[in-house]
C-alpha cells in the first residue's frame, strides 16, 4: 500500500490541534511553537502532492484513496485531488502560518479577565486555527459526497468560537458591549451555514436515493456517479436534478458568499481578529466556491446549466453591490469585506460563464485573492493593533512615521484593486475575458466593479496614509521583524503571479478542461472579419471556418 498523503495532509494539523490544546496553561510561548511546527510540516506535505500531481496525467483525480466506511449506506473514505484541489490546497497550507505568526499574541490572556489559571486561551486559539485547516484541507481533498458534508460542515464549530471567543481587542473600552457584538456575529455566521448545510444534507439523500433506486446500489462517490450518468445507466429526471442542485447550490452560495446570502460575513470579519478574518474569507470560503466547480457542475451538469442566467446575474449583483458598500465604509476591516464579496462576485461569475477562460480566471481568483486579501487585512491588523481603533477617520499621515507600514499597506491595496503586474490582475482579466465571449452585456456591466475597487482601495488608503500626521500616530512604530516575515513572503507572491502565472494555469487548465467536458460545454467560436466589408468573407458573405483558417 503506498502512503496515505493526501490522509497525512490532513492528518497532521489535526494531531497538532490535539498536541497545541493539551499544552498547561503556563506553557503559552511553547503552543504557539508547536502550532507553527505543524502548519509549517502540513505546508510541506502540500508541496509534495503538488510535486507529485501530473496535470498532464489525464485521469480527473490523483494519488486517489478509497476504503469502506458505512457500507450499509454506501458511504466510503474516498479522497483524491485534481489540479484546482491542489492548488487550493497550497494555499491554505502556505497561510496558515502566516496567519498563525499574525496571531502571535492576539489570544494572550489579559490577567484581569483569566483568573483562573486552567483556562487557556492561547492553546485553544491556535488549536482552533488547525483543526480548521485539517477540515478545509480534506474538503477539497474528499471525492465522496457524504465525507465532503461532514467536515464542510464540521468545520463550522471551530470558526464559531474562533469568532465569538477571539474577537479584535481594538477598542477595549466597550469590552461588554463589544463582547455582544462578537456572540452576536458568530451566532449569525454559525445560523446561516448550518441553514444552507441542512439543505444540502436533504439534496444529499435525495442523491443517494436516485443512485440507489437507478443503479441497485446508493453511492456517494462523485467518480462514480459521474461515469454511470456518461454511460447513461444513471439518468435523472429534469426536475429531480434540478431540485437537488439547488440544495448543493444554496449552501455553496452561503460558504462563498454570494448576494443575497452574504449577511453574515462583515460582521464576521469586522469582530475577528485579522488572522481569523483572513481564515474566513481567504481559506474557509473558498470551499463554497471551490464546491460549485466539483459538485454542482459534475453532478448536474443540465441543472448548472438550466440555474446559469439567475446565477450570473447574483454574481453580478456581488460585484457591483459590494463595491459601492465598501465604498461607503468607515471600518477598515468592514470595508475588505465588502471587497471580498465583490471579488466572490468575480470567482462565481467566471465559474458559471462556462468558458475555459472563465472558469480557469475563477480557479486563479480562488488563489490569487487568498494572497491578496491576507496582505491586505494583516497589514490591516498591524496597524489596528497600533491605533486601537479599526475607523478610518481615526488615522493620518502614517506613511510619514511607518513607512514600510504604509508601503506593503499600498501593495496589498493595488493588488485588491487588481492592478496590471499584480496576481490578482491575471484572474480577473481571465473572468471578464471568459465572460466577454458567451456573455457580453454581463461582461462589459462586471468592469464597473473595477472602477469601484479603485475607488475604495485609494480613498482608504489617502485617508489612513497620506496627509497631515495625526496626533495619535505620532509615535506609531513601523513593521516589526516577525511582522515582515508574515508580509514580505506574500508580496513577492503577488509579484511573481502577476508576471508569470504560468505554473498555475499549467495545474488548474485540466481540471477546468475536464469540468467544462462533464457539462458539455465547449468555448464559443470568434467571430473573425477577414476584408474591409464589414460582415463579409472573402466571397461576399459572411466569414466562415475556411476563413477564420485563412485570417489565421
Amino acid at each position: 500500500m503506498s502512503f496515505p498523503l493526501l490522509t497525512a495532509t490532513a492528518v497532521v494539523p489535526a494531531v497538532g490541534a490535539i498536541a497545541t490544546a493539551a499544552l498547561p496553561a503556563a506553557k503559552r510561548t511553547a503552543a504557539k511553537w508547536l502550532a507553527l511546527l505543524f502548519s509549517l510540516i502540513t505546508f510541506a506535505l502540500a508541496l509534495v502532492v503538488a510535486f507529485r500531481f501530473d496535470p498532464g496525467a489525464g485521469a480527473p483525480f490523483q494519488l486517489t484513496e478509497s476504503h469502506a466506511w458505512i457500507q450499509d449506506f454506501g458511504v466510503r473514505y474516498e479522497l483524491g485531488v485534481d489540479g484546482i484541489a491542489v492548488a487550493l490546497i497550497a494555499l491554505t497550507t502556505l497561510l496558515i502560518p502566516f496567519i498563525i505568526l499574525a496571531g502571535w499574541h492576539d489570544a494572550d490572556p489579559l490577567e484581569e479577565a483569566t483568573p483562573n489559571r486552567r483556562w487557556r486561551p492561547t492553546q485553544g486559539f491556535f488549536a482552533l486555527i488547525l483543526a480548521v485547516e485539517a477540515m478545509v484541507v480534506l474538503s477539497f481533498e474528499a471525492t465522496d459526497v457524504f465525507l465532503f458534508y461532514i467536515f464542510f460542515e464540521a468545520m463550522l464549530i471551530p470558526m464559531y468560537f474562533l469568532i465569538g471567543g477571539f474577537g479584535d481587542r481594538a477598542g477595549q473600552d466597550g469590552a461588554e458591549e463589544a463582547a455582544g457584538r462578537r456572540s452576536y456575529a458568530a451566532v449569525k455566521f454559525l445560523l446561516y451555514n448550518l441553514a444552507g448545510g441542512l439543505i444540502m444534507l436533504a439534496a444529499v439523500i435525495g442523491l443517494y436515493a436516485v443512485t440507489a433506486d437507478q443503479l441497485g446500489t446508493g453511492t456517494f462517490s462523485l467518480q462514480q456517479i459521474v461515469e454511470a450518468r456518461t454511460v447513461g445507466t444513471l439518468n435523472i429526471g429534469t426536475g429531480t436534478e434540478r431540485l437537488l442542485f439547488l440544495g448543493f447550490f444554496f449552501a455553496f452560495a452561503v460558504k462563498a458568499p454570494l448576494w443575497p446570502l452574504h449577511t453574515w460575513l462583515p460582521g464576521a470579519m469586522g469582530e475577528s481578529t485579522s488572522p481569523v478574518a483572513v481564515l474566513i474569507t481567504a481559506v474557509v470560503d473558498k470551499v463554497g466556491t471551490f464546491a460549485m466547480l466539483r459538485f454542482c457542475l459534475q453532478l448536474f451538469p443540465e441543472a448548472s446549466s438550466w440555474a446559469t442566467p439567475v446565477i450570473l446575474v447574483l454574481a453580478l449583483i456581488s460585484i457591483v453591490y459590494g463595491a459601492l458598500l465598501a465604498v461607503a465604509q468607515r471600518d477598515i476591516k468592514r470595508l475588505i469585506a465588502y471587497a471580498s464579496i465583490s471579488h466572490f462576485g468575480f470567482i462565481i461569475l467566471g465559474i458559471f460563464a462556462m468558458t475555459s477562460q472563465g472558469q480557469g480566471g475563477a480557479t486563479l481568483y480562488m488563489v490569487n485573492h487568498g494572497i491578496s486579501t491576507a496582505a491586505l487585512m494583516l497589514v490591516a491588523g498591524f496597524l489596528i493593533s497600533r491605533r486601537g481603533s479599526r475607523l478610518i477617520a481615526d488615522y493620518g499621515g502614517v506613511q510619514k512615521v511607518a513607512p514600510v507600514l504604509a508601503g506593503t499597506f499600498l501593495i496589498g491595496g493595488l493588488a485588491t484593486l487588481s492592478l496590471p503586474g499584480l496576481a490578482p490582475f491575471v484572474s480577473e482579466f481571465l473572468v471578464l475575458v471568459g465572460t466577454f465571449t458567451r456573455y457580453p452585456v454581463i461582461g462589459i456591466i462586471a468592469t464597473l466593479g473595477i472602477v469601484l475597487a479603485a475607488l475604495y482601495v485609494l480613498v482608504l488608503y489617502q485617508r489612513t496614509m497620506t496627509g497631515p500626521v495625526k496626533a495619535e500616530v505620532t509615535n506609531m512604530p513601523d513593521l516589526r521583524v516577525r511582522e515582515l516575515v508574515v508580509v514580505a513572503p506574500l508580496i513577492a507572491l503577488l509579484l511573481f503571479l502577476g508576471v508569470y502565472p504560468k505554473p498555475l494555469t499549467d495545474l488548474v487548465n485540466p481540471a477546468v478542461q475536464h469540468t467544462l467536458s462533464v457539462v458539455d460545454k465547449k468555448d464559443p467560436k470568434p467571430t473573425v472579419q477577414v476584408n474591409a466589408v464589414p460582415g463579409e468573407g472573402r466571397h461576399g458573405h459572411a466569414a466562415n471556418d475556411q476563413d477564420v483558417e485563412a485570417a489565421k
